[in-house]
């Protein structure tokens, strides 16, 4: 390494391996011809590859006897969160660089990007993201499925997570402030598997990143078969409930409220089915509608009285009303079928009903009703 690249910050990308010999090669390639037209920045590769059976090390140590800047740390298979916090642990102690960047080895990245991520870094972006999802962003191989499946994780991290802002928290192609990234407790991630991406947008945005994205084209994995698994799937559900208890008190005061709901819907409708005689399917919409009402106003000047967004109350219980009547419908709705198509008892069908419909609720209020108001932004 030449003495000058010493005395300049240094920008490490980090990749994650894992039988990847048919396209590690072309991509650290691709990534020491962007580094010849980043000035600013000395630009190092560190692969974490997991003991690939493959000739991936094998490929990467040729390629290392011919670039000092290609690194490579090895260890057990224990998933995509445990190798780049290996990877990162690494190169702060080694390096310590000034940018980390997160990056796929399997040519669905196109490293031209960096050169970007580099740009913004030093007009004081600490997060940029390469977005699949924001206007000017492409993701031509996914199945209509696949962008389902893709958008509605995103849609929990974004609102359960407490990111809404971030239209992509489950990209791996990302540009970090080393200096954000040590406020980071990476300790306290449970998760070993892809459910880290989100994890750590999370802890990000929750230590005051500076961040924005940037529209990529996802393209067409290369060579070889994805390594996401039913086990990172299931992962990532369970690991959305951690990060909402890690990232609001809200959310903490919004299951006491929505339990006192659970109170208010059950003793209405037991009291009008048992001692009024009326109907369950008469009975079930008017228990709603006092629960909906209920918790507006604990909501309202409890869960997020430190959300006065600017909003009116009128406007604020309007949309709160709008949030819950569609939630009530599918409780309603939900109810019907379970005592109707599956012939479930009513109030286990009630209980039921209230689940799916919390769920509904919550986002929708968060992202619409009670959304926190942006920094510097006025209504």
């Amino acid at each position: 390494m030449h003495q000058q690249e010493k005395n300049r910050p240094k920008a490490c990308v980090v990749i994650p391996t894992y039988n990847e010999e048919d396209n590690i090669e072309k991509t650290l390639l691709q990534v020491l011809e962007v580094k010849k037209t980043i000035k600013p920045y000395n630009l190092l590769i560190l692969v974490v590859d997991d003991n690939s059976p493959d000739d991936t090390q094998t490929i990467i140590k040729k390629l290392m006897e011919l670039s000092d800047d290609i690194h490579m740390i090895t260890g057990a298979k224990i998933g995509l969160g445990d190798a780049y916090t290996r990877g990162f642990s690494y190169a702060l102690e080694k390096w310590n660089p000034s940018l980390i960047i997160q990056m796929d080895a399997d040519g669905q990245h196109d490293p031209s990007v960096i050169k970007k991520f580099i740009t913004l870094a030093i007009n004081g972006k600490e997060l940029i993201i390469g977005s699949r999802f924001i206007e000017g962003s492409s993701t031509p191989n996914f199945s209509n499925w696949r962008r389902f499946i893709s958008l509605f994780g995103n849609f929990l991290v974004r609102y359960l997570g407490g990111v809404y802002m971030i239209k992509d928290c489950t990209s791996g192609f990302r540009c970090i402030n080393t200096d954000l990234l040590k406020k980071c407790n990476l300790d306290y991630f449970s998760t070993k598997g892809y459910s880290f991406q989100s994890s750590l947008v999370c802890e990000l945005m929750r230590n005051g990143a500076n961040a924005v994205e940037i529209p990529i084209v996802f393209n067409k994995r290369e060579h070889g078969l994805s390594k996401l698994t039913l086990h990172d799937q299931i992962e990532f559900l369970i690991n959305i409930v951690k990060i909402r208890f890690r990232n609001s008190e809200d959310f903490l005061r919004y299951c006491a409220v929505g339990i006192l709901g659970v109170f208010v819907n059950f003793l209405t409708y037991f009291s009008l089915t048992r001692f009024a005689g009326w109907t369950p399917e008469l009975s079930s919409p008017i228990a709603i509608e006092l629960s909906i009402i209920s918790n507006f106003i604990c909501h309202n000047f409890w869960t997020f009285i430190k959300r006065m967004n600017g909003v009116s109350y009128f406007d604020r219980f309007i949309r709160f009303h709008i949030v819950a009547g569609v939630s009530g419908v599918i409780n309603y709705l939900f109810f019907l079928f379970l005592i109707n198509a599956l012939f479930l008892s009513d109030l286990l069908s009630l209980f039921l009903g209230i689940g799916i419909a919390t769920i509904f609720n919550y986002a929708g209020n968060s992202l619409w009703t009670f959304r926190r108001q942006e920094m510097g932004k006025k209504h």
